[in-house]
């Protein structure tokens, strides 16, 4: 399992999403995506996203103004 980074800082709903899904598409199963973003619609969007696109939020913390989600790709393993 590898883990990916993804900064998403600056970007306003739904971008952060966006992006988030495009980089997940090229990860494999299992892998997680460590993404920061200051987008207070983040909170309500990204775990909502997961639940949807049948991936995990693994952890979500807050540093200030900037949100870490840490999301881990779902789907069968290879």
């Amino acid at each position: 399992m590898d883990t990916y980074d993804l900064d998403a800082t600056g970007l306003l709903c739904p971008l952060p999403v966006l992006k988030a899904r495009k980089r997940l598409q090229g990860l494999a199963p299992g892998d997680q995506l460590r993404m920061q973003a200051d987008d207070p619609a983040a909170f309500v969007d990204v775990p909502h996203f997961c639940a949807e696109a049948g991936h995990t939020l693994v952890e979500l913390s807050e540093n200030g103004a900037i949100q870490t989600y840490l999301i881990r790709k779902g789907g069968a393993r290879a």
